[in-house]
């Protein structure tokens, strides 16, 4: 199990963490962003990456897959479905190993 803070961030808070977090909004207490590969194929792989990084925090987004796009979707249902400093490592570690 992760060390993070599951403590829900405010607005103030979330919007900080944004600035690290290269393409990630903010809307509907959640942090997302949207990754267009060339194919389905390499969104497909991403998606099981991320199952990887999510599983190692156990914490688990929302994927959503149309063809060759994913869009990421976190927050934390332990936080009234707030965003919390575990979406936020979450959202670093995909952004990480991303290659788009």
């Amino acid at each position: 199990m992760s060390t993070f803070n599951r403590a829900p961030l405010n607005e103030e808070a979330v919007q900080q963490a944004l600035v690290r977090l290269d393409g990630w909004t903010f809307e509907n207490d959640a942090i997302h962003r949207t990754f267009l590969f060339s194919t389905f194929r390499e969104a497909m792989s991403f998606m099981v990456r991320v199952g990887f990084e999510a599983e190692a925090l156990d914490h688990h987004p929302e994927l959503t897959n149309v063809y060759n796009r994913v869009r990421v979707s976190l927050n934390t249902h332990d936080a009234d479905n707030k965003v919390t400093e575990l979406d936020a490592e979450l959202a670093r570690r995909i952004n990480h190993f991303s290659w788009i």
